[in-house]
């Protein structure tokens, strides 16, 4: 019989608020959670746990231009999300998707395999190291966090962005090779080429209920501690920490 995921619909959820739900999903719940948010409210800066300011993200710019940066509980790289972006978020049981390794390369892979029955006879999709990417562009950034018996995996897919929106971000000093020079503009690429919108969201339910028992459930219903009641890693840098950065950067 195969495992219960628990899926969670939003459109337009607030980013800071839906990282927030994942780390209490991941900490405090026995449930295998699937949430898919289709958009999110306002530009915004996500950086992984580690990410240091002055080297990822334009701070001056970001000050000037009120855009929020939120460094999250999982690693990975720093993004740019906004309507155009498109979430899913994959919380699983170790025990319960036991073919995979609960390290990150096996947790990767067994999602490449997942996301390549979403895109099938689509595009020509691959997983390059930890990016997917459609021939040699990229559409969707990874992160995880994994404790003694569970795991997250989440993306950020980019249906569509803004260009300008794409000057908040510095190029890294550590980028995948096949990245080599290029900008973000050359480097990216829109899903909205490929597939409708509710098309991908519809695939990627379809993919995951060939492994599990997919169950919809509302966010109201859900038996998650409240926010007041957890300490979450995840959080919104302050107008300091950015003026600090600023100055490191000048």
């Amino acid at each position: 019989m195969a495992p219960l995921m628990n899926l969670v619909r939003l459109r337009g959820f607030p980013i800071l608020q839906q990282l927030h739900l994942e780390e209490r999903m991941l900490r405090t719940s026995s449930s295998n959670w699937c949430i898919i948010n289709d958009g999110t409210t306002s530009p915004t800066v996500v950086m992984g746990l580690s990410g240091k300011v002055p080297e990822l993200v334009e701070a001056k710019s970001v000050l000037r231009d009120h855009i929020p940066v939120i460094r999250r509980f999982t690693g990975g790289g720093t993004v740019i999300v906004d309507q155009g972006t498109i979430f899913v978020t994959l919380i699983c049981n170790k025990d319960d998707v036991s073919d995979v390794q609960p390290f990150p390369r096996p947790i990767m892979s067994w999602s490449g395999q997942l996301y390549d029955q979403v895109f099938k006879g689509l595009a020509d999709f691959h997983l390059r190291e930890n990016d997917y990417v459609f021939g040699d562009r990229k559409f969707g950034g990874n992160a995880q966090s994994i404790t003694k018996h569970r795991w997250v995996h989440h993306t950020s897919f980019l249906w569509d962005y803004e260009v300008k929106n794409m000057s908040y971000l510095k190029l890294p000093a550590k980028a995948p090779k096949y990245r080599l020079t290029r900008d973000h503009t050359d480097f990216v690429c829109s899903m909205k080429e490929y597939l409708p919108r509710s098309e991908f969201v519809e695939r990627t339910i379809k993919a995951i209920g060939a492994q599990f028992s997919v169950k919809s459930i509302n966010l109201e219903s859900t038996e998650i501690p409240s926010s007041s009641q957890f300490v979450h890693t995840t959080r919104l840098l302050t107008e300091q920490e950015l003026l600090d950065a600023c100055t490191i950067q000048t």
